[in-house]
């Protein structure tokens, strides 16, 4: 399951899921494209994979923008010589109950979470099929599959992501290229930290194993899916949610 000389872009890696994947990928031996738009963390993470002697590169890239997504593929390519795996890891949330919610908030959500997928794996399976290699991973949520009060635009575009992997999945499996998902159940990131405790304990009791997940979860469940190990898995979503949806 050794990832070395394998290229690897993970967008939204300047923190949180897409940063624990990018450092997980690095550990493992591949080289790494750190895409985000915080160009001042996404430099951070960049210089700690290089730390480890891994060739990294960083691109500072909007993935609901088809030219941006591509532009930052080809820099991939041009700087890395190649491109092996693509985690579609970029996503946004605009929480608010449907009748309250603006469509503009629908609007962004969409274009981040599902368009910006179709963007970069678009660009990136243009040198795959080439290759006649590649593994995609695109990150859902428990949320895409159960839904979660509040989030209809953000479920939709998760439940869209399914959807989306599992045609691709069909397309591209002749041409030597898995396509799968990680759903995520709640995560111990930011904006789960930014709740009030008593939040935070409901949602603990709701789980099964009485924990939230870690970043570094998701990142394992992404790396056995990037991996040589994974090569007869195709149009899979994996759950990583400590049993909360089954």
């Amino acid at each position: 399951m050794n990832l070395k000389g394998k290229a690897a872009v993970i967008t939204g890696s300047a923190q949180g899921i897409g940063r624990a994947i990018a450092i997980l990928l690095a550990k493992k031996g591949a080289d790494i494209v750190v895409s985000d738009l915080n160009s001042e963390k996404a430099q951070e993470v960049a210089r700690e994979i290089e730390k480890m002697g891994r060739r990294c590169l960083v691109t500072i890239t909007n993935v609901a923008d088809f030219k941006e997504a591509e532009q930052m593929i080809n820099k991939t390519v041009e700087g890395l010589g190649r491109i092996d795996i693509l985690v579609n890891n970029a996503g946004i949330v605009k929480d608010s109950l449907l009748l309250r919610m603006k469509e503009e908030s629908w609007d962004q959500v969409l274009s981040v979470n599902l368009k910006g997928t179709f963007n970069c794996t678009k660009a990136a399976v243009k040198f795959m099929v080439k290759q006649r290699s590649g593994k995609i991973v695109n990150i859902a949520s428990i949320s895409g599959e159960m839904g979660n009060i509040g989030q209809a635009n953000y479920s939709a575009s998760k439940a869209g992501v399914i959807g989306f992997t599992k045609t691709a999945a069909r397309e591209l499996a002749s041409r030597g290229i898995n396509v799968n998902a990680v759903a995520p159940g709640f995560i111990d990131t930011l904006m789960t930290q930014s709740l009030p405790e008593d939040i935070r304990e409901n949602l603990k009791k709701q789980i099964p194993v009485e924990r939230l997940g870690t970043p570094e979860d998701i990142a394992e469940a992404v790396y056995f899916l990037v991996s040589d190990a994974s090569s007869y898995i195709t149009g899979q979503v994996i759950n990583v949610n400590g049993g909360l949806y089954m």
